[in-house]
């Protein structure tokens, strides 16, 4: 039934039978958490042999190379080798760093504000008024706390089913070249879970800037991460889209392998053209002497290749899809015929996200919290956490069990209908 078209006393009779169901669940003393996308320990144990993947001084060599020494500051050609295969970036544009591509995100605007970018004429911080880069939303927000850290003022951009709305964004970096760049992440995104398509691909990287210094921040952190192996998304390769437009030096690639094995030690890499490697080399080299090169000859050691790593996301998917799809099963059954919430239905990635009446979202946190299930902050999809609508929610299945993530969707789902309710009785 649809709340919107229930009576005034049906309305109320129901708030006040879900909100003494809501005190029953209060006394029972939940503490669940569905607040960030963490790997569940099931999904840890899956790499456990990266523990003992080189033990001894003698397999410490890479090469010709010893791995406990100094060196190689880009990282392994091993790694660079498995790592170019399995996103299908050529290995000459890659550059490896620790187990953080959020730090080499930070460390490329960072750069670009200190130093400017390759064909620019000067750093961002010396552009008079400012710089800004354009945010779809929803979005991930540690792209975000980036650019609020660096003072880059942000610009909502909408998605859409086929990526950030392409016409937004190409009216805007024609119009004001103090927009330098646009944070993506374009394969099942954070949070809709939405992959960029072809056309998105090649309109981002053959339009025209009114910046000739802008780039595109491409995030592909969850480009294996599929839920159903061999049915999952496709995702255009940027680079070739923006060498085809002649625009070689517009992308900045990132990803890491820290939900593909463990967040604190997997290895993330940075990939860009030439002349975009040729001026940000030397700064780096101010930076680090290099990163653990164990770190990478371990990953290589565990997983052997390209086809080991994709082997190995299939055990992922195998614990993962269970949770989604419980959690999509609740969501249906509890809120599909109210009115009161839509959301997305993944491929793949770590997220479903969720649309709750206008004006409810920060209110469903606030019940979700007192009946002790822990969400992402209502306003955390968007930029200074400032959600326009107070709608959106970002849910991460992937931590609790499935027993304990159904006790919480179960729980979110009665949260968004007393919300859903109340707003309706203040309305009407």
């Amino acid at each position: 039934m649809l709340f919107s078209e229930l009576d005034a006393k049906e309305r109320e009779r129901l708030l006040l039978r879900l909100k003494e169901e809501y005190r029953s669940v209060k006394e029972i003393g939940l503490s669940l958490d569905l607040s960030r996308g963490k790997p569940g320990k099931e999904q840890l144990d899956l790499s456990d042999g990266l523990l003992t993947a080189v033990t001894r001084g003698d397999e410490c060599i890479s090469r010709g190379t010893d791995c406990r020494n100094y060196g190689i500051p880009d990282g392994i050609s091993e790694a660079k080798e498995l790592l170019s295969e399995l996103y299908s970036v050529k290995k000459e544009r890659i550059m490896i760093g620790g187990n953080s591509s959020l730090n080499l995100m930070y460390d490329a605007a960072a750069r670009a504000m200190l130093y400017g970018v390759a064909g620019g004429d000067r750093p961002w911080v010396r552009e008079e008024g400012g710089v800004a880069f354009l945010c779809p939303v929803p979005g991930y927000d540690r792209h975000f706390k980036i650019c609020e850290s660096l003072g880059i003022r942000m610009i909502n951009i909408k998605m859409t089913p086929t990526g950030p709305d392409m016409d937004e964004v190409e009216r805007i970096v024609l119009a004001d070249p103090s927009v330098k760049g646009i944070f993506c992440c374009p394969k099942y995104s954070n949070p809709d879970g939405i992959t960029y398509s072809e056309q998105t691909v090649r309109r981002l990287a053959s339009m025209e800037t009114a910046a000739k210094d802008f780039r595109i921040f491409w995030d592909n952190a969850y480009a294996i991460h599929d839920l159903y192996p061999g049915e999952g998304d496709d995702l255009a390769d940027i680079f070739a889209e923006a060498d085809a437009a002649k625009n070689p030096d517009r992308v900045f690639y990132f990803a890491s392998t820290s939900k593909i094995c463990f967040p604190g030690a997997g290895v993330s890499f940075f990939a860009a053209s030439d002349a975009n490697l040729a001026q940000i080399k030397p700064i780096a080299a101010a930076q680090t002497i290099g990163h653990d090169k164990l770190n990478q000859l371990r990953f290589v050691r565990f997983f052997g290749s390209a086809q080991g790593v994709l082997e190995h996301m299939k055990k992922h998917a195998a614990i993962l899809r269970p949770k989604f799809e419980a959690a999509e099963e609740i969501l249906e059954r509890e809120l599909g015929t109210t009115g009161t919430a839509s959301r997305t239905k993944p491929r793949g990635g770590y997220f479903i996200s969720l649309y709750v009446t206008p004006g409810c979202a920060k209110r469903v946190c606030a019940l979700c919290e007192g009946a002790g299930v822990k969400l992402t902050p209502a306003g955390a999809t968007y930029p200074y956490g400032n959600d326009p609508d107070d709608s959106n929610i970002r849910l991460a299945p992937s931590y609790p069990s499935t027993e304990d993530l159904k006790k919480a969707t179960e729980v979110l789902c009665l949260c968004i209908k007393i919300a859903s309710l109340e707003r309706l009785n203040s309305e009407k």
